[in-house]
């Protein structure tokens, strides 16, 4: 027995040692842009993805940079099932604030996706989005772009203050306010963005 043990432990100590097991490298994370959203329900903080969607990214930035975006408000809030929906603000086509359309940046070209606390561009159509921006609330990647359908073009995410974004979708609305499919998504009291800051 004892011999068994000892010719084992021989076999063992002979035995090739195991190659390290490989570490994977972890992807580069992107440095996004942080922009701090002052709001009357708290702060937000955006991480704007400039490399993935250059374009709508520049966008929402030069709002930013011209302070556009002091005194709008979020303005709506769908909810779209427990704990799921989108919050949307913005110039509200507001000529003294808003900037000319930009081109659409579909999330198939961006590699971006609508999950929990993406930012996107409202818009009717690609290429009409311009001065308003929505937060999704819960993963509602069937907003994103597939076969024929454009989609929306997400730009970032709420880095901080994804408990602000819930508490606007959780609101109060008015019953009577709003068009067509935004009846009764209209917040009211809309919550103001007092500044829209770079960090």
């Amino acid at each position: 027995m004892i011999a068994l043990l000892l010719a084992t432990v021989a076999q063992v100590a002979a035995a090739p040692a195991p190659l390290p097991t490989p570490v994977a490298t972890p992807a580069p994370q992107v440095a996004l842009t942080r922009v701090r959203l002052t709001t009357d329900a708290g702060p937000i903080v955006i991480g704007v993805d400039a490399k993935a969607a250059p374009v709508t990214a520049a966008n929402f930035l030069k709002y930013v940079d011209q302070k556009k975006l002091d005194g709008i408000a979020f303005y709506r809030a769908v909810k779209v099932g427990d704990g799921y929906g989108l919050v949307q603000f913005g110039t509200r086509n507001d000529p003294r604030r808003t900037l000319p359309a930009i081109r659409h940046e579909p999330t198939t070209q961006t590699g971006l996706s609508h999950t929990d606390g993406a930012i996107s561009m409202a818009m009717a159509s690609p290429g009409t989005a311009a001065g308003d921006f929505f937060v999704v609330v819960g993963d509602i990647t069937s907003m994103d772009a597939k076969g024929a359908d454009a989609g929306f073009a997400v730009f970032g995410r709420v880095v901080e203050g994804m408990d602000v974004i819930r508490r606007i979708l959780v609101a109060p609305t008015s019953p009577t306010a709003g068009e067509g499919v935004m009846k009764g998504q209209m917040l009211a009291p809309t919550i103001t963005i007092t500044s829209a800051r770079r960090l």
